[in-house]
């Protein structure tokens, strides 16, 4: 997948390889939410703009997940959510998408925005950015995706007719459905439900930042964290201008979004935080919390998977466990895991406990103030 003009070679994207793509896709848009969830849970007010700004991309992002999940099912395979596992930081996400790009769990920052619009990035934006370079968007993998049905159309006509064992959620919750009894052919179902995610991701084109009518002509999620990044509204301009990488500021010059107060969490180690936690005199306690978040995040998942691989007749029930669940996260992050201080002279310890680690954990910490513990989201699901 390349953003230029040059193809690379291409593997035989047949059905078979759709559904990998699709099942990558699920994975793809489920790495996200911890790493939003890690800056949206940060935020010591729950509230207000910067915190409804956040909200909405992760219940979008929940969406999008669902709706790759239902295409995967309706060509007769069953979408795995419990089994997905993911270690923080991350090197590239998945299905290839941005190769270059190392995430991890960390506070609400600037330089943590930074990350999630690289995420959003539209790929009209990034070739301004790199015209002679290669580089792999989560657009690119959708329109991979895109190409391959459309080549595949009647393989997946023949697929969505057969049907399987997972289940289609949706209707009336806002998740793209797909049915072969629809009165609307199943490939164009499917393509309108991989647009519904470019465009509420990157734009609904590549000269804005909106998503278009589909979904209200609200702001990309692209735009949401460029207004916390910038600390404005989306305006346009007076008078009108291109929207580029090198205008792009003046885009962002509505009313003020005043910076929020975050909790100085320090970022998720690749460890988990074992080794401050054995240092730590308080390390029981604080273990505790952890694994019960954690516990919570693969019930969480366990749920979602159930959702679609469970009983017919109790989906919507096990949907609503799963939203439950996401509220008890919420809480034991809150109000138990980030009112663990950090001791002071463990966290002076840092640069030697985490020789490799600590230039990471200082770019997302603020080591000069009190620092706390943040969540881990650590799937336990067998």
């Amino acid at each position: 997948m390349t953003t230029n003009d040059t193809p690379s070679p291409q593997p035989n994207r047949d059905l078979h390889w759709i559904k990998g793509a699709l099942q990558s896709a699920i994975e793809l848009e489920w790495s996200t939410l911890p790493v939003y969830l890690s800056a949206l849970f940060s935020l010591e007010v729950q509230n207000y703009t910067a915190y409804n700004l956040i909200r909405s991309v992760v219940m979008e992002e929940m969406v999008h997940m669902a709706t790759a999940a239902n295409i995967l099912a309706a060509l007769g395979e069953s979408p795995r959510i419990k089994t997905i596992r993911l270690s923080y930081p991350v090197q590239g996400l998945p299905g290839g998408a941005e190769p270059e790009l190392r995430v991890g769990l960390a506070q609400l920052s600037h330089r943590q925005l930074e990350n999630f619009m690289t995420i959003e990035r539209p790929e009209f934006l990034l070739r301004q950015m790199y015209q002679d370079q290669h580089y792999p968007t989560i657009s690119v993998f959708y329109d991979g995706i895109r190409s391959a049905i459309r080549d595949n159309a009647a393989a997946v006509r023949e697929a969505v007719k057969r049907g399987g064992p997972a289940n289609q959620v949706g209707d009336n919750i806002g998740i793209s459905s797909i049915s072969a009894t629809s009165s609307v052919d199943p490939v164009e179902q499917i393509l309108a439900g991989i647009e519904e995610i470019i465009e509420q991701g990157e734009g609904a084109s590549r000269g804005t930042l909106f998503t278009g009518e589909g979904s209200e002509d609200e702001e990309s999620h692209y735009a949401k964290f460029a207004e916390l990044y910038y600390g404005a509204s989306f305006e346009e301009p007076r008078p009108p201008m291109e929207l580029t990488r090198a205008t792009e500021r003046e885009f962002f010059q509505g009313h003020i979004i005043p910076w929020p107060k975050v909790i100085n969490t320090l970022a998720v180690p690749t460890d988990g935080y074992a080794r401050i936690l054995a240092l730590d005199p308080n390390a029981a306690q604080v273990e505790a919390d952890l694994r019960k978040f954690d516990a919570v995040y693969s019930s969480l998942m366990a749920a979602l998977d159930a959702v679609w691989n469970g009983p017919p007749a109790d989906s919507f029930k096990t949907l609503g466990e799963a939203v439950a669940d996401m509220m008890k996260m919420r809480v034991l992050c809150c109000f138990r895991i980030m009112r663990h201080q950090i001791p002071t002279d463990i966290v002076g310890q840092l640069a030697e406990l985490y020789l490799d680690e600590f230039p990471y954990l200082d770019e997302y910490t603020d080591l000069h103030k009190p620092v706390y513990y943040g969540p881990r989201f650590l799937n336990g699901t067998l």
